[in-house]
C-alpha cells in the first residue's frame, strides 16, 4: 500500500515543529520530508535532519532540472521539497509529513492530488505574538515584519482540509493523530489488507 502525504502548515509561532515531533514519537511508520535550503545551519541543526543544506548554485540547478515539487524564497534564502524525497518514502508505504507554507502546500496538491492539507492555528494573535517574541532572535523592526507575515499567513487556512487549534500542545497532537489514523482507516487504503487477512473476494 502506498503512503499518504500530510502537508502541515501554519504561521511561524503556531507550534508546527513541536506538534510534528511529538506525533512522530507517537505514531509508527511516519516519514518526514526534509527540505533543501540555501540558508546556513543554525547552531543545533544537523545536515539531513533539519534540512539538506546546499549552496545557491546547487539549488538553482535543482529548479532548472525540475527536481523540486515546490520551492520558495523566504527572507533571501531558498527552500524547496524534492520529488525524490517524497516518492521514495511513499513507495515504501510510509505516510509522510511535510512542514511547508501555504504556497508550497498548494503546489504539493497540484502534483499529489490525494495529499491531505492540515493547518495549525494559534489560539489568538496575542498568543502568537508572545510565542514569536519569546524566541528573541531579532530586533523590533525585523520582528514586526515577521509578525505581520505570520498574521497574513493565517488567511490561507480556509483552503485546507483540516484545522488544528494549538491552544494546548497535547490536545493539538491528539487532533493531528486522529486525522492521520482516520486516513489510514479509509476503505480505499485499508481494504487490500482486510481482503488478505479475511480471504475476501476482490
Amino acid at each position: 500500500m502506498a503512503g499518504q502525504l500530510f502537508v502541515i502548515s501554519g504561521p511561524s509561532g503556531a507550534g508546527k515543529s513541536s506538534i510534528i515531533r511529538r506525533l512522530r514519537d507517537r505514531i509508527p511508520r511516519l516519514g518526514y520530508s526534509v527540505s533543501h535550503t540555501t540558508r546556513a545551519p543554525r547552531r543545533d541543526e544537523l545536515a539531513g535532519d533539519a534540512y539538506h543544506f546546499v549552496n545557491r548554485v546547487t539549488f538553482e540547478e535543482m529548479i532548472r532540472e525540475k527536481r523540486l515539487v515546490e520551492w520558495a524564497e523566504v527572507y533571501g534564502d531558498l527552500y524547496g521539497t524534492s520529488f525524490a524525497s517524497l516518492n521514495s518514502q511513499i513507495d515504501e508505504g510510509l505516510d509522510v509529513l511535510l512542514d511547508i507554507d501555504s504556497v508550497g502546500a498548494m503546489n504539493i496538491r497540484k502534483h499529489y492530488k490525494e495529499s491531505i492539507l492540515v493547518y495549525i492555528c494559534p489560539p489568538s494573535l496575542i498568543v502568537l505574538e508572545q510565542r514569536l517574541r519569546s524566541r528573541a532572535t531579532e530586533d523590533e523592526q525585523n520582528f514586526r515584519v515577521r509578525f505581520e507575515k505570520a498574521r497574513n499567513e493565517l488567511s490561507h487556512c480556509t483552503s485546507y482540509d483540516y484545522l488544528v487549534l494549538n491552544d494546548d500542545l497535547e490536545k493539538a497532537v491528539d487532533e493531528l493523530a486522529a486525522i492521520v489514523l482516520a486516513q489510514r482507516c479509509l476503505t480505499s487504503r485499508r481494504l487490500p489488507e482486510i481482503r488478505a487477512a479475511l480471504d475476501l473476494p476482490s
